[in-house]
């Protein structure tokens, strides 16, 4: 099977990197990039933010253009969804009834975001947002909305996030940049809650209330309203109704495994996070078989357990890694999970990983979360996690503390802001 193509399945920044690594390593067999996408990968990040708001060119959300798949032999298949995959033969079948051998496989499907599951889920003006097309959408509807307000903040369009997480609020704050009525609905007591807690989601939370966004906690919503067949609002479980002309709906995402659980490889449970089982090279449980992206559940030397991350530097970074170990390669991933969200003026970075509320017993915020700030999660005295408001270049020594495994006195960390 060696001399069959090296096949991507994916169409994100994983397939991206994973395919600019395989010809920068000197690999000159044939490579074929497989996407259900009329385009070719494309990072994500952009899609929630300038790009959303009109402030980024089209060409910006891809790593790589045209002419490099071209220049570098890499055959692009586009509008080719993988539907069936034998291990046995290696072969990857596609939606049209044709097949691909392959020598190597990299599976990097990414996820599919969560439909609303109430009435209403299908009424024009409801959208849901992970695809560059999905961003071209609503981005259209959005800046179609800003114009039509008679002056800033008055008279425009009215819009309802569900959802309090990561997208929710940067799509909340992208609508509200450019001008229109927002509410955020959310489950939590506080946005953000089940990845920051209550300590930093409430940051979030008056970030967001500073800029006009009106936020509805513990809501559960029933229903979207509509009249001919356009949404005209949403109803909460407490009789609650926010009337809105656009729903955006960021409920969270289900990693696509199902093209590697029909073909018999390791699936963890969903209950423990879900995810393609993979060794430390992110080989799955066949040997020409590997897995990056979102549903890769790597091994972490750090954290002493499987963790599948859905994040834009867990693509960047898992691609490459991938690659190199399908030329062979031995190196155990070992890179800790890091991401980044930048909301009207607060901007952040965050490295480490903490397992909801339960994973950490201790907050320690140092400086002002309006200006500039850091928070770190301790478990046992020991730093899980930290994250950087305002302030930039400073995960390493955030990461130095996470690698100690050592409990770091709280002293050592309210100094930090001003050791720079």
């Amino acid at each position: 099977m060696a001399s069959e193509p090296i096949v991507v399945v994916g169409g994100g920044l994983a397939a991206a990197r994973a395919v600019e690594t395989l010809r920068g390593e000197g690999y000159d067999g044939d490579v074929v990039v497989v996407t259900s996408e009329p385009h070719r990968p494309y990072e994500r990040p952009p899609l929630s933010k300038d790009y959303l708001r009109g402030q980024a060119e089209r060409g910006s959300v891809f790593p790589l253009d045209e002419a490099w798949y071209r220049d570098h032999d890499v055959e692009l298949r586009t509008h080719a969804t993988a539907v069936g995959l034998s291990l046995d033969d290696h072969r990857v079948t596609l939606a049209d009834g044709a097949s691909l051998p392959f020598g190597r496989l990299l599976l990097a499907t990414g996820s599919t975001p969560r439909p609303l599951p109430v009435p209403g889920n299908d009424l024009r003006g409801v959208h849901l947002l992970r695809t560059l097309d999905d961003a071209d959408r609503l981005s259209g509807v959005l800046l179609q909305a800003s114009l039509e307000g008679t002056e800033p903040h008055v008279g425009a369009a009215r819009v309802a996030v569900v959802g309090d997480g990561w997208i929710g609020l940067e799509v909340a704050a992208s609508a509200r940049q450019l001008g229109l009525d927002v509410t955020v609905v959310g489950q939590g007591t506080h946005p953000l809650g089940r990845v920051l807690g209550p300590e930093l989601g409430e940051v979030y939370a008056q970030l967001h209330e500073r800029h006009g966004v009106r936020l509805h906690r513990r809501a559960t919503v029933t229903g979207l309203t509509g009249t001919d067949g356009q949404v005209t609002g949403v109803d909460m479980a407490d009789g609650t109704h926010v009337d809105a002309t656009i729903v955006v709906v960021g409920v969270g995402v289900t990693p696509n495994v199902g093209l590697a659980a029909s073909a018999g490889l390791g699936v963890r449970p969903a209950a423990e996070g879900g995810g393609v089982v993979v060794d430390g090279t992110l080989r799955t449980t066949h040997p020409d078989v590997w897995a990056a992206g979102d549903i890769a559940a790597i091994p972490s030397p750090t954290y002493g357990r499987a963790l599948r991350v859905e994040h834009w530097a867990r693509a960047n970074d898992s691609g490459p890694h991938a690659a190199k170990a399908m030329l062979g390669a031995t190196d155990e991933y070992d890179i800790l999970p890091y991401f980044y969200s930048d909301q009207y003026d607060l901007g952040m970075e965050y490295t480490g990983y903490v397992d909801g509320p339960g994973g950490y017993d201790d907050v320690v915020v140092v400086g002002d979360p309006a200006g500039e700030a850091f928070a770190f999660w301790l478990r046992g005295g020991v730093v899980q996690a930290g994250m950087g408001l305002n302030v930039w270049d400073r995960m390493p020594e955030v990461e130095a503390f996470i690698r100690s495994g050592r409990p770091t006195e709280k002293a050592t960390l309210e100094g930090f802001v001003g050791s720079a």
